[in-house]
């Protein structure tokens, strides 16, 4: 009988021992998942601000207030779209993940000032 205990102790020490291991390999595949998230927005918004740049040199023959007005709102969209699925677009944090998608008013600003300014 107290070989039966001795077995069964055994057993979930080793047991213990496996769920602690795959919570570490869990903890590490989460935090590379962050980090491609991350690189993956870093991209987008690069990417973004080049088709942006590509536009404006194919649009060189509209008048430049049009121009202008144009490229902005696309630009200050594509950033609203970015913020909305939870990462910052502020210069402090530009492509981080914001925490449980709390509003940060930097990125508000970036998005929403007045196109004068």
């Amino acid at each position: 009988m107290s070989m039966d205990k001795r077995s069964l102790y055994d057993g979930l020490n080793d047991f213990e021992s496996e769920l602690e291991h795959l919570l570490e390999n869990l903890t590490e595949m989460k935090a590379s998942l962050q980090d491609v998230v991350e690189k993956n927005t870093t991209l987008e918004l690069e990417n973004q601000r080049l088709r942006d740049r590509l536009r404006e040199l194919n649009q060189e023959t509209l008048p430049k207030s049009e121009k202008g007005r144009q490229e902005l709102s696309q630009s200050r969209m594509n950033l609203e779209k970015i913020y909305e699925e939870g990462f910052h677009v502020c210069y402090d944090l530009y492509g981080s993940r914001r925490e449980n998608d709390e509003p940060c008013a930097f990125c508000l600003e970036v998005i929403y000032r007045e196109s004068g300014k």
